[in-house]
């Protein structure tokens, strides 16, 4: 019991590994709906789509998701994954939410804070960026 209600982390990289697999397949989720052109032209007919690059930021946006959700899923790249994901979902909370991020807009800012979250802890255990960075496993065979 003195655990856990200790300051110390409990089991934080598995954790956190945990929480990021879970994020990319929402990503995933999300971001396929890049394969779906019904879904892609709904959101064509919103009101903030209404210019000439529209097309290109719609499928811009959802392939983001889409790439940066197989990136954080896997581990691999995780740091560039979470700058996809921090840009993408900035743009959608502040400029096609119009920055309501306290009660409108919270579910793509909440992504936003996810991806600061994994820029600086990195992808946990359980990643491909371990088994291709970890720097012990390095060390130990120079």
């Amino acid at each position: 019991m003195n655990k856990f209600f200790s300051p110390l982390p409990v089991w934080q990289s598995q954790g956190l590994a945990i929480v990021r697999i879970i994020i990319g397949v929402f990503l995933i989720y999300h971001g396929a709906e890049i394969f779906d052109p019904s879904k892609m032209n709904e959101y064509l007919k919103w009101d903030i789509f209404k210019t000439p690059s529209a097309t290109f930021r719609v499928y811009l946006g959802k392939g983001a998701e889409f790439v940066a959700g197989i990136l954080l899923f896997t581990g691999f790249l995780t740091r560039l994954a979470s700058l996809i994901v921090i840009a993408t979902f900035l743009y959608i909370s502040l400029f096609i939410g119009h920055g309501k991020i306290w009660y409108e807009d919270q579910h793509p800012f909440l992504f936003t804070l996810f991806g600061l979250v994994f820029f600086f802890t990195g992808p946990g255990k359980w990643s491909v960026d371990n088994l291709l960075f970890d720097k012990t496993k390095t060390q130990n065979n120079l």
